[in-house]
């Protein structure tokens, strides 16, 4: 497994990450069993960086990943925490909290669930408007001081954010969606991550599936899937997107690969200061999206998935409208 530096502060990972959210939530059902199996396959495979949330099925995503790496060597995984989404009993999404206590009290209750003593990477998973990003650093710095967690790290914040945000702490690495179809974060995000030494761990790369090549038009999504209502998968556009799917399945046959594969081989190839996080649920799905590891793309090859994907050619925004208003990235 190739190994990546997150920054210039950060801890060397796998080139890539294994994502766990869709293991407890936001599409649809999950098998515990399976979950389990294809983390054990991942961390068998090399992968070192395993990510989650504390507000990932209320906590269950925490207990999960506590309970399959309960047989591991503890110092061989590093695991990003997102914290502060503030949820109710029914699901639903009330804002961030970014606040000194609330960092203090959200860190207690995620070492206990993952049975730990220590988070590798810990970070606010939206940013909270009415705390200014220097306390919410300063709180986790304060951890860091003590031993509970080991790097600080940002998500779907803009550049001016992050600049605030390292005059305070040295951070590791910035958590943000980029992909063919997501690629707002190369106008000025990532070019800063690049100026400050900041690495960037990238999510939705398949695009919430939509780039996995296995997508149809009709397939049937059940309640309470977070695509039943995202904007790239809601009629016209997701009719739109799978042409461009068709497009990107033409060159990645020519290479001999799946659709997932060289969608993921492009992120690797953005710079080798981003690790792009898969969010597999099966065994099987993971096994495909390692390939990507052993698909070079060359300059034809790059200059062809541009043709097929070109930079704005997604239809839809990559959340709802409600939902993009807390992303500071896109401010």
């Amino acid at each position: 497994m190739e190994n990546r530096t997150l920054g210039s502060n950060g801890p060397t990972v796998s080139a890539l990450g294994l994502g766990t959210m869709g293991m407890s939530d936001l599409y649809g059902a999950t098998d515990e069993t399976e979950s389990v199996a294809t983390i054990h396959a991942a961390l068998d495979a090399g992968v070192t960086l395993l990510d989650t949330g504390d507000f990932y099925g209320a906590g269950h995503n925490e207990m999960l990943l506590g309970r399959a790496l309960r047989d591991r060597r503890r110092d061989q995984v590093t695991i990003s925490v997102k914290f502060g989404a503030l949820r109710d009993p029914e699901g639903g999404w009330h804002g961030n909290d970014g606040r000194p206590e609330a960092v203090r009290n959200f860190l207690a209750y995620t070492l206990q669930r993952l049975g730990t003593d220590y988070v590798d990477v810990y970070r606010l998973a939206r940013l909270d408007p009415s705390v200014p990003v220097e306390e919410t650093v300063g709180a986790i710095a304060e951890q860091v001081t003590a031993g509970r967690v080991r790097y600080v790290g940002l998500s779907e914040v803009g550049a001016e954010t992050l600049r605030r945000a390292q005059a305070v702490h040295p951070i590791s690495d910035l958590q943000i969606e980029y992909s063919l179809l997501s690629r707002t974060v190369e106008a000025a995000v990532l070019p800063t991550c690049r100026e400050l030494g900041i690495g960037v761990t990238a999510y939705g790369v398949l695009s919430r599936g939509l780039l996995s090549g296995h997508w149809t038009a009709d397939r049937q999504l059940s309640p309470g899937d977070f695509r039943s209502f995202s904007p790239r998968f809601m009629a016209d556009n997701l009719e739109a997107n799978l042409l461009l799917v068709d497009a990107l399945r033409e060159v990645a046959q020519a290479r001999g690969a799946t659709v997932a594969q060289v969608a993921i081989a492009w992120v690797l190839s953005r710079g080798t200061d981003i690790v792009p996080l898969v969010g597999a649920r099966r065994r099987d799905r993971l096994a495909e999206s390692l390939g990507a590891l052993e698909l070079t793309l060359d300059a034809d090859d790059l200059a062809a998935i541009e043709r097929a994907v070109p930079v704005g050619s997604a239809a839809g925004a990559r959340y709802a409208a409600p939902a993009m208003e807390h992303l500071d990235s896109e401010r």
